[in-house]
């Protein structure tokens, strides 16, 4: 199952990672060890910030990947089921209308 995961890192975390040249290595560590299909860094409320989309084979997997950004950087992480349009196209959104009409 795709997830689109967002990442949000206070400032006191990063900047301390920045300040002691660890930023790129744990990035680029955690990044490496996850292999997401996609990731763009970006701002989230005003933080630091990305957003990665992983497949997820199980929910057991949830852990290896929020807990590296939550010890590396005391981040919040959010997780989000994402679809394509052929996910969506296979849902059986015709019957449960039937169904719940």
């Amino acid at each position: 199952m795709r997830m689109l995961v967002d990442v949000s890192i206070p400032h006191e975390a990063f900047n301390a990672a920045v300040w002691d040249g660890s930023a790129g290595e744990k990035l680029g560590r955690i990044l490496a060890e996850l292999k997401p299909e996609a990731v763009y860094f970006t701002e989230r409320m005003g933080k630091r910030g990305l957003t990665m989309l992983i497949d997820l084979a199980d929910p057991a997997q949830v852990p290896a990947i929020a807990e590296p950004f939550f010890l590396s950087f005391n981040a919040d992480v959010k997780f989000h089921v994402v679809m394509t349009p052929d996910d969506l196209m296979r849902a059986g959104l015709e019957e449960i209308g039937k169904k719940w009409k």
